[in-house]
């Protein structure tokens, strides 16, 4: 998603002394509530996504309950999105396979774009010279390779010792009850978090090379502000708001890059419930022929989510353009 500079969004002089005591972030969300398909975008993002919280609560079955005999039915009333091949109510995986997708991109939000990107950015930016040079070569090399090829590379080869210790976990500790999903979930997002702090720390380090020069970045050395004391009182506030802007496009690509993950086998494992699990057990010219359900469920629901994300970063980038 393209960014831009706060001032990108400061008012033009007709508009200047009605907004002169708005924050930029009033001014975006007022932007913002006036396109409709931005609107019914974090609509639909918070339909599905809330249905993943609520999934334990909204769910009429388990995930993992079995029922042989009602293998492969289309909806119903007692399944109303049908069952797939071992009986397993497709409603209620959808649901919890929706909440995979939300811990996934949320835990590669934070760990990958708020916490490395962010705080890469503003130590390349603030410090220059040869730590900005080694932090953007890195970045540079990185996003240099094949994004989903490395991503299942790399995953492929970690993943079974995450799992793994996973296992040594539960067995020899008082976290067993939590070690064994924790497992599944870091081998995905510990690799997405690799790759995705890229974007983040780019769009910061931009911001911090013209902040760097201001009058309260000098003043802050001046009076003998550390590097630490000043990257977080002085300059993590002024490039806050930027980083909120770049969240659609990290959650989205974040969400895909799950779903394919487990769709080519080395994402989220089972028992725990996955889209892109769900499309893979449902894909196949024969499959889709015989039990259209399987495959139309979790695709419309993928193709749904990365669409609804898709237009809210489009309405971003024009209202931080000022159209």
């Amino acid at each position: 998603m393209t960014t831009a500079s706060p001032e990108a969004m400061a008012p033009g002089p007709a508009a200047a002394g009605a907004s002169a005591s708005r924050s930029p972030s009033s001014l975006f969300w007022s932007r913002l509530r006036r396109k409709r398909l931005a609107m019914l975008s974090l609509v639909v993002i918070a339909v599905i996504y809330g249905g993943g919280i609520l999934a334990p609560v909204l769910a009429p079955y388990s995930f993992t309950e079995q029922n042989l005999d009602r293998g492969l039915e289309g909806p119903s009333r007692e399944h109303w999105l049908g069952t797939d091949r071992l009986g397993r109510d497709m409603y209620s995986r959808t649901l919890y396979s929706a909440r995979t997708t939300l811990v996934v991109s949320v835990a590669v939000l934070v760990s990958g774009s708020l916490l490395i990107g962010n705080g890469l950015g503003l130590l390349a930016g603030y410090r220059g010279g040869w730590v900005d040079n080694l932090i953007m070569r890195a970045g540079e090399v990185l996003s240099a390779l094949p994004g989903l090829p490395m991503l299942i590379l790399v995953n492929a080869a970690l993943g079974p010792r995450i799992i793994q210790f996973g296992g040594w976990v539960e067995q020899h500790t008082p976290f067993g009850g939590i070690a064994g999903p924790f497992s599944s979930y870091l081998t995905v997002f510990g690799v997405l978090s690799l790759f995705f702090w890229v974007g983040t720390a780019r769009l910061v380090r931009a911001q911090v090379l013209q902040l760097r020069e201001r009058e309260f970045v000098l003043a802050a050395q001046a009076l003998g502000g550390g590097t630490i004391h000043i990257l977080w009182q002085h300059l993590l506030p002024n490039v806050a708001f930027l980083v909120v802007l770049q969240l659609s496009a990290t959650l989205g690509s974040v969400a895909g890059s799950e779903v394919a993950l487990t769709w080519f086998g080395v994402g989220v494992q089972p028992p725990t419930p996955s889209f892109g699990a769900m499309i893979f057990e449902g894909s196949g010219a024969r499959t889709f022929a015989q039990h259209p359900h399987l495959l139309l469920v979790p695709g419309l629901c993928v193709s749904a989510l990365l669409f609804a994300f898709a237009l809210l970063g489009d309405a971003i980038n024009d209202v931080i353009r000022g159209r």
